[in-house]
């Protein structure tokens, strides 16, 4: 039985320790003075080499080689018995399988006999943070005074469940991700070593798909080896279930050019190859990530090919700093969003959808985002203010929108016709948002409006109006809008202030009445009897947590007199 390649190239020497300077350093510094402590702790991601330089630190501490600089040296007895594994004094426990107290107890009663072969006894408890409380007290004074010849090393991936005690009476070190160039050479140096052909932008993407683990990547490259004998990116993309770099360019490309039926396409059609959703969402917020490092500092530091690179450029100069951020925000959530969605691609479908409605957004929005002082504003450009009957389009009521929610304009720049708002109207007035009637809030009229409201929200805030757009209309009633989400996320995102405040003055606006906007979760048809529906009453309850369907039932004469009586 073959061995595999990441127990076949486990560093036997310090200098093949690969991302983990600042650790080898201060323990070679410790075996070259002979202060070597009695207690470690080794804490960080999986596999960055935690078991690996602990077993180094074993090795060097029982070495038979006179000169300390050049511990261990891997040649003596001592040195070969460790990789053979058959060195007596190197005792390896899993604490995921002896989590009580009486295997702790019975470690501590056999510590106190003398090594066999080798200066000191070694133990590496591995996976410490499984121990349980009472297993962690045992330990503790035994690890705070071992006897002369023992060292203890513990490992740990998640070091937060190490009770203080312990890391009190521990050298504790921190070991790092690996950075995915150094993946990258070691994983080049194997595949010449191991005879594995394989293309250098494979090699690349298992690095990245490694997330820093250099055991992962190994693993990765010895289950790609036995695929074919030469490993393309195309084989790589199959077997990691990963989308291809041009998918994600298409992506955004589609985004930039606000076409929804073209991203979606592309979506589907990654995730038809067999792409995994999760893995083509960290991939575009991978790549988002890399436009916006573009974007702040011509992205410098960004190893990527020349060609890829004036693609990406292209894409960065053509977003703004903020929609980057937006979309790295949207798809990141996406990506989060798809461990428990019961339709995978749902999440990728709403982050493109926000984001080609942001890409939509007229210009104007921006300019009403601004935060900057009006002193900065130019005082020769006149502001003037804009007609309903120009080629927007807009009606009374949104243009009447567009006023009460824009900023507000530095008084030099005022028309000198401009009247002097109602003092009603402002944010901390009455009722009423603005002069002329009171309009009835009712399902017609709210329906009536509907369009304006949708318009509305779109030239105020482009992530409101994607929401806004996604809910129907369920109930009116005692000044409540009931609306209707397809999700509990959207539901969430509805529910913040800032989407709260936005629709709250808009119907304030055109409705001059204050408004409280609720919403409900699945799908609930929109009858006519919902009109009735009193909002978190029994009906409503019924309609949002069993989906329940309302229907209108005309009582016949007998009934009513029945009723009467």
């Amino acid at each position: 039985m073959s061995q595999a390649l990441y127990r076949t190239w486990r560093p036997a020497l310090w200098e093949e320790v690969v991302g983990q300077e600042h650790i080898v350093q201060t323990l070679k510094n410790a075996i070259t003075g002979d202060r070597v402590g009695h207690a470690y702790l080794f804490a960080g991601p999986k596999g960055t080499g935690k078991t690996t330089s602990a077993r180094l630190l074993a090795k060097a501490v029982n070495c038979l080689d006179p000169d300390l600089a050049k511990r261990p040296c891997n040649q003596c007895a001592n040195c070969l018995a460790v990789n053979e594994g058959r060195f007596l004094d190197l005792i390896e426990i899993d604490a995921a399988s002896n989590t009580s107290v009486d295997d702790i107890r019975e470690l501590r009663d056999r510590i106190g006999f003398a090594p066999s072969q080798g200066r000191f006894k070694v133990y590496i408890i591995d996976e410490v943070h499984m121990l349980s409380t009472s297993a962690f007290n045992a330990l503790l004074k035994t690890l705070e005074e071992p006897p002369a010849h023992v060292i203890f090393i513990l490992a740990t991936t998640e070091i937060h469940k190490i009770p203080a005690t312990v890391l009190s009476r521990c050298q504790r070190h921190e070991f790092r991700r690996i950075p995915v160039p150094l993946i990258v050479d070691k994983l080049n140096v194997i595949s010449v070593q191991e005879g594995i052909q394989i293309d250098a932008e494979s090699l690349s993407l298992i690095a990245r798909q490694a997330t820093g683990s250099m055991r992962d990547a190994i693993s990765l490259l010895d289950q790609l080896a036995s695929m074919s004998k030469h490993v393309s990116l195309a084989i790589t993309q199959d077997i990691l279930g990963t989308a291809t770099s041009q998918a994600v360019i298409d992506l955004v490309d589609s985004i930039l050019s606000g076409a929804g039926s073209q991203g979606l396409e592309v979506i589907h059609k990654a995730l038809d190859s067999g792409a995994d959703p999760r893995q083509f969402a960290r991939q575009l917020v991978d790549h988002l990530r890399n436009l916006l490092v573009i974007k702040l500092n011509d992205g410098k530091d960004l190893e990527l090919l020349p060609e890829t690179r004036v693609v990406m450029t292209r894409q960065a100069q053509a977003l703004g700093t903020g929609q980057l951020i937006d979309l790295v925000k949207g798809f990141g959530e996406a990506a989060n969003d798809l461990k428990a969605s019961w339709q995978p691609s749902l999440g990728l479908e709403l982050a493109y959808a926000s984001a080609i409605t942001w890409q939509a957004a007229p210009a104007v929005v921006e300019v009403a985002k601004s935060t900057k002082p009006a002193e900065k504003m130019d005082r020769s450009v006149p502001v003037s203010k804009p007609q309903p009957s120009q080629e927007t389009g807009m009606s009374e009521q949104a243009a009447r929108v567009n006023q009460a929610t824009a900023p507000e304009v530095h008084e030099a720049h005022k028309p000198a016709e401009r009247k002097q708002p109602n003092p009603a109207s402002t944010e901390t007035g009455g009722n009423e948002a603005a002069s002329g009637e009171k309009l009835e809030l009712s399902m017609e009229t709210v329906r009536g409006q509907w369009d304006v409201l949708k318009r509305a929200v779109r030239e105020k805030d482009s992530v409101t109006s994607a929401l806004f757009n996604s809910a129907r209309l369920m109930n009116v009633r005692d000044s409540t809008v009931m609306l209707n989400l397809p999700s509990e996320l959207l539901q969430k995102r509805m529910l913040e202030e800032k989407n709260q405040t936005l629709l709250r003055k808009i119907f304030r606006t055109i409705f001059n009445q204050e408004v409280k906007i609720n919403c409900t979760v699945g799908a609930n048809p929109v009858t006519e009897a919902a009109q009735d529906v009193v909002p978190n009453g029994l009906a409503d309850l019924a309609i949002r947590e069993l989906h329940g369907e309302l229907q209108k039932v005309n009582k016949t004469k007998k009934s009513k007199d029945k009723d009467k009586e």
